[in-house]
Order: C-alpha cells, then sequence, then structure tokens
C-alpha cells in the first residue's frame, strides 16, 4: 500500500508539472485559431510549428481543447461517489470542543468522528487512505474556545486551512425552536458570494464535503462569504400551506428555522497536498500586509 500511494503520488506530481507547458500549447492553438477566424497572417514566431498545430486543432473539440489541471485531478472521482469525512480533533480536546465536533459530525453527511488519542497526523492519513476516505478534517482550539478547522482532500490534497471564529453551539442559539432533533438528510447547499478565483477554489473545496441532496430535502447548508469571512448556517424550512393541490405553495408561507451550530470561516492558507506533507506546494496563503488592503476582497466581491 504504501509503495502504491508513492507510485500515484508521483503520478500526479508528474502531471502536474506538464500543466504549463499544456497551458502555453493551448494559447499558442488559441493564437492561431484568432488568426485564422479574422484572416490574419499567422504570427511569425509560430510559423515553424503551424502543420503541427493545425493538425491538433482539426482532432479537438470543445472537451479535449481545454488542458486539464491539477484541480480536475484532484477532485475527478468527485461525482462518482459520496464524500466519506474523518472528523478529528487536537489532542486532549476540551468539552466544548468535544461537543462541537459531535455537532459537526452530523452538519457532514457519512462523517466519522474519531478521538485523536496519540496517534500523529501522518498515521491518520495513512489509516484514511486505506480505508478511502475522501477528507480529514482536524478542529483545533484555544483555552477551549475552537478557533482553528483543517479541511485535507485525499488522496493528494489540496488541504485549507480555516481560522475560526464566533463559534455558536446548538443549545446555545437563543432561538428556541432550533433545540430538536437533528436531520441527516443531504443538505441543499448555498455558496453565495465565492466570485473571484481564490473564491470558486474555496467553494470547490467546501461543495465537495457533501454529497448530491434528494430535490424534496428541507435542509439547508449556507456559506455566505462577506469580507473574506465566510458565514456558515445550518436551518430547516417548512412550508405553512399544507394544500395538496398547490405544489410549491406560497414563498411568504415558508417557515425557516436555524438549527446549529453557527460559526464564521477566515480562509488563510491553501496548500497542494495533504495536512502531513510540510514540503507541499503552498497555493495561496494570507501575508501581514493583506490585512490593511481593506479596499480588496480576496474570495469575493
Amino acid at each position: 500500500m504504501l509503495r502504491r500511494n508513492i507510485r500515484l503520488r508521483r503520478e500526479y506530481l508528474y502531471r502536474k508539472s506538464l500543466e504549463g507547458k499544456e497551458r502555453l500549447l493551448y494559447e499558442k492553438k488559441l493564437k492561431i485559431k484568432k488568426a485564422l477566424e479574422e484572416g490574419k497572417p499567422i504570427p511569425t514566431e509560430l510559423r515553424n510549428e503551424e502543420a503541427a498545430l493545425r493538425q491538433e486543432i482539426d482532432l479537438e473539440d470543445k472537451n479535449t481543447a481545454v488542458p486539464r489541471n491539477h484541480i480536475d485531478d484532484e477532485y475527478a472521482s468527485a461525482t462518482e461517489r459520496d464524500p466519506k469525512i474523518l472528523l478529528t480533533t487536537s489532542r486532549n480536546p476540551s468539552a466544548p470542543l468535544t461537543q462541537f465536533v459531535k455537532e459537526l459530525k452530523i452538519v457532514f453527511p457519512n462523517a466519522v468522528r474519531v478521538n485523536r488519542g496519540s496517534q500523529v497526523i501522518s498515521e491518520i492519513i495513512e489509516a484514511c487512505r486505506a480505508n478511502d476516505y475522501t477528507d480529514v478534517i482536524l478542529v483545533h482550539e484555544h483555552r477551549g474556545v475552537p478557533d482553528g478547522l483543517i479541511i485535507s482532500h485525499l488522496p493528494f490534497g489540496p488541504t485549507a486551512y480555516f481560522g475560526l471564529l464566533n463559534v455558536v453551539t446548538r443549545h446555545d442559539i437563543k432561538d428556541k425552536k432550533a433545540i430538536g432533533t437533528m436531520p441527516e438528510a443531504y443538505p441543499h447547499l448555498i455558496l453565495d458570494n465565492f466570485s473571484t478565483k481564490l473564491g470558486e477554489r474555496t467553494a470547490n473545496i467546501l461543495k465537495h464535503l457533501f454529497p448530491v441532496p434528494k430535490p424534496d430535502t428541507k435542509r439547508i447548508v449556507t456559506f455566505a462569504n462577506q469580507s473574506d469571512y465566510i458565514s456558515f448556517r445550518h436551518h430547516l424550512y417548512d412550508r405553512q400551506n399544507n394544500n395538496p393541490r398547490v405544489k410549491y405553495g406560497n414563498p411568504k408561507s415558508i417557515d425557516l428555522k436555524e438549527i446549529g451550530p453557527r460559526f464564521e470561516l477566515r480562509l488563510y492558507q491553501i496548500k497542494l497536498g495533504t495536512v502531513d506533507q510540510s514540503e507541499a506546494q503552498i497555493e495561496w496563503v494570507i501575508r501581514p500586509y493583506m490585512n490593511t488592503s481593506k479596499k480588496r476582497k480576496f474570495i469575493g466581491e
């Protein structure tokens, strides 16, 4: 198993190393296509490669023309099976952190909560690979307050590091209607204001933690970005109009109930590898000067 993982990792890194060459070749083909469509001469630097490139262009379609990248490889099997998540914490978790992770287990369908014990991260990752887990989520705390969330996609990454703020568990929500049985149906997912390239990358990491829901599911999970702070909310909705002849009912008659928990996420790093790989390439990281750039938004407008 270890040799197989090493081989697969080398293949993944090799494919990733080819991305620059494929992107350069793709841009050359675009220049030739544009010149042919506008009736202009082929650029001088491409005339020696014109015959070979035009032959490749003739054999391509809209699906094969755009080069694949490492993001396509990371989530290539995401549509073939539901996510399987392992949830764990830092060592010796406090009671509030343990309670919070118990609630997260129900938030993420198909999640399994495991006591960390004396296990090191590398052992956890290897065990998850061997048992076909798709993601590992680590929750950290500071003096009994949850303050960090790490999402590591398997088998090769990426790993997203989030700061965790304003955590409110289910029983701390002031709305007493929130107290009740936590449903385990696959939820509908709402992703709001992830408009930049980094925002799309972040949304891609978050959405693949949830399987495809049934159309009649009344459970909703929301990730709403505002000023690079991602608010997580968890609701149930119900239509008050019980007339069976009315298919959708009046939108004003919908009863929305927050069932918790709620918290905010602040992205501060994405690595092209799993959480146990300290040598993995950093795709994006927040820098100290970014905090002073108040008008600039990185995840959404």
